[in-house]
């Protein structure tokens, strides 16, 4: 079995990542890590063990980063609702959030499994990069880390420049590029176009009737309308199960390739935006892989077995 961490700022596109990794047949997870971004740490932690409950799943989730290092907090429920789940504001769950800090359990999991961890980020990066100042040593005993984050030199979805998660967090993103961690950058921009799920994909999704399928279409539904009227999509974008569907089946990526990757802290015009020396012109060491393309039918077929799947 591969081992995983997921690191995520639980909203509606990380639920459907979180079920995709908990119906794998070959990925145990060995910790939910929850960070601040789309939403609140405390409403990400409701979140993630809600779904959990709904995959039937008991992974442990732990509590971690409620602010940016330096950044004001700045929530995406204009983009995924109020409560992150697209105003459904499900009940509170049954199970609780493990005692340790978030950074704790990186640290330790990783420690405990060196070179065998897959470590998956579904939000900001502050939780990655405080575990990486506390233990620089992560880094090298980390056998993956996907990102889902950035937009490879193309258009951002928060500014212009940017996407989410890199920007509510950029100087954390820096510490993670940087760290010498084997990352892997799948920017947002990936799951654009043909990747949206059109409405028929939609509505035979809908029609698995599994309980898993019910609350990822139910939960994007304010994503899907925003999708539409604010990033001029004609479906349904789920940047983070793109990104999870890179982690869990990497013969997906059909282009991809090693490049120096930097990330802008200090223009307000161009925060958290990423930088890929595509040719190479710094002629500075390649730090990241970054991931160009996709084979999209293979992606929605993925999230199909998945959502298919009772267990």
């Amino acid at each position: 079995m591969r081992k995983f961490i997921i690191d995520t700022d639980t909203a509606s596109d990380d639920a459907v990542a979180l079920i995709m990794a908990h119906r794998w047949v070959d990925v145990h997870v060995e910790a939910v890590t929850i960070v601040n971004g789309n939403v609140s740490v405390e409403q990400g932690v409701k979140n993630a063990l809600y779904t959990l409950e709904v995959c039937d799943a008991s992974t442990p989730v732990y509590i971690g980063c409620a602010k940016p290092i330096l950044r004001e907090c700045s929530y995406a429920d204009w983009f995924h609702g109020d409560d992150g789940m697209g105003n459904m504001y499900y009940p509170d769950p049954n199970s609780k959030p493990q005692s340790a800090h978030a950074i704790d359990a990186i640290i330790d999991t990783i420690k405990t499994y060196p070179g065998e961890i897959t470590l998956v980020t579904l939000g900001p990066l502050t939780n990655i990069a405080t575990a990486l100042l506390r233990a620089p040593e992560i880094a090298r005993n980390v056998q993956r880390c996907v990102i889902m984050g950035g937009a490879a030199n193309t258009v951002g979805n928060v500014t212009p420049a940017a996407e989410y998660n890199i920007w509510v967090d950029p100087e954390a993103a820096k510490i993670v590029f940087h760290s010498g961690m084997p990352c892997e950058m799948v920017g947002w921009e990936l799951s654009r176009h043909d990747a949206e799920l059109t409405p028929a994909e939609i509505e035979k999704i809908t029609n698995f009737g599994t309980k898993t399928a019910r609350l990822a279409m139910e939960c994007n539904r304010t994503a899907l309308d925003s999708c539409m009227k604010i990033q001029a999509a004609s479906g349904l974008m789920l940047p983070d199960p793109l990104a999870m569907t890179v982690a869990l089946d990497p013969d997906i990526v059909t282009r991809q390739g090693k490049y120096f990757v930097d990330v802008e802290i200090t223009s307000e015009l161009t925060r958290g935006a990423t930088v890929v020396d595509e040719l190479g012109v710094l002629h500075k060491t390649p730090n990241m892989t970054v991931v160009w393309s996709i084979d999209i039918p293979r992606w929605k077929e993925n999230l199909y077995h998945c959502l298919r799947s009772e267990k």
